[in-house]
């Protein structure tokens, strides 16, 4: 394969995808000082090692990255050579823009559904920590986006877009395996519970729900109910009932903002699940 660095604004094969930043294939025969300095990212910045050793800072944690290794960051998160050195060997680098200010890494390009960028997006934020994977089927991903960029043959804007999507799902899929394979459930259920008490809400489904511990929809709903007795949702109703019961010993807080900020539709909505659960309205709950 030959050297490549294209650019936004510079190569004409980006013309067509102004979501992609920069699309690298490098070797470097001697230590390049100074060309990999530390630095915060604004974009997903996709790598793939080819051949050699590079070590790397990412996120202030040191990583030695070998020939099969992928590291993706995310915007908002710092990466760098050791000392700002760029190793010996051979990679592939991608840089794609994100939307939001970082808050959604998929965007209008993707043809992904709606759902399944929201998963993705959910699996990669929750997970940003531990994204230095061993992925060796990114390599042929990565090589055919760049036959799709230089040769521009037919139906290469459609194929660029399915590659870029076929690489999120695969670090997605790895990431629920990786995760399946060494999971304290106790403790994923622990960090679960603690993600939807703080912002309930939000319309949370069981999708996102399993997106967030990294796993997939019906081996979460699994073992929510072997652990806790109870379908995704309606330990998630008991958790915004929990909370409600709370607010509702503050008196100066209303019933309509109690239902709101829990989670419910309405506080018609709030008002009938509350006292199929406790037996008592809200009203009838708070002065007692």
């Amino acid at each position: 394969m030959n050297q490549l660095i294209l650019q936004q604004g510079i190569s004409k094969e980006l013309m067509h995808f102004p979501h992609i930043l920069e699309f690298t294939h490098k070797k470097n025969n001697t230590i390049q000082l100074n060309s990999f300095n530390s630095n915060v990212t604004d974009c997903i910045c996709l790598y793939y090692i080819l051949e050699g050793k590079f070590s790397w800072m990412i996120d202030l944690q040191q990583h030695t990255l070998y020939p099969g290794d992928f590291a993706l960051v995310l915007p908002g998160q710092r990466i760098g050579g050791e000392s700002g050195i760029l190793n010996i060997g051979a990679l592939f680098g991608l840089k794609i823009s994100a939307e939001d200010c970082g808050k959604i890494l998929l965007g209008k390009w993707s043809g992904l559904t709606k759902k399944e960028k929201l998963s993705i997006n959910q699996i990669l934020l929750v997970n940003k920590q531990q994204l230095v994977l061993k992925l060796k089927e990114a390599q042929v991903l990565m090589h055919n986006l760049q036959l799709e960029l230089q040769n521009e043959e037919v139906g290469f804007y459609t194929r660029v877009n399915q590659l870029l999507d076929e690489l999120f799902v695969l670090v997605s899929r790895q990431l629920i395996r990786q995760n399946s394979s060494r999971r304290d459930f106790p403790q994923t259920f622990l960090k679960l519970e603690q993600t939807l008490r703080q912002n309930l809400a939000h319309q949370w489904t069981v999708e996102e729900m399993a997106a967030l511990i990294g796993m997939g929809t019906t081996a979460f709903t699994e073992k929510v109910k072997n652990y806790s007795g109870f379908s995704p949702l309606n330990y998630l109703i008991n958790i915004r009932i929990t909370e409600a019961t709370k607010l509702l010993k503050k008196n100066e807080v209303n019933v309509t903002d109690i239902a709101l900020s829990t989670g419910f539709y309405s506080s018609q909505h709030f008002s009938t699940t509350f006292k199929k659960l406790t037996g008592y309205t809200p009203s009838e709950f708070r002065k007692k």
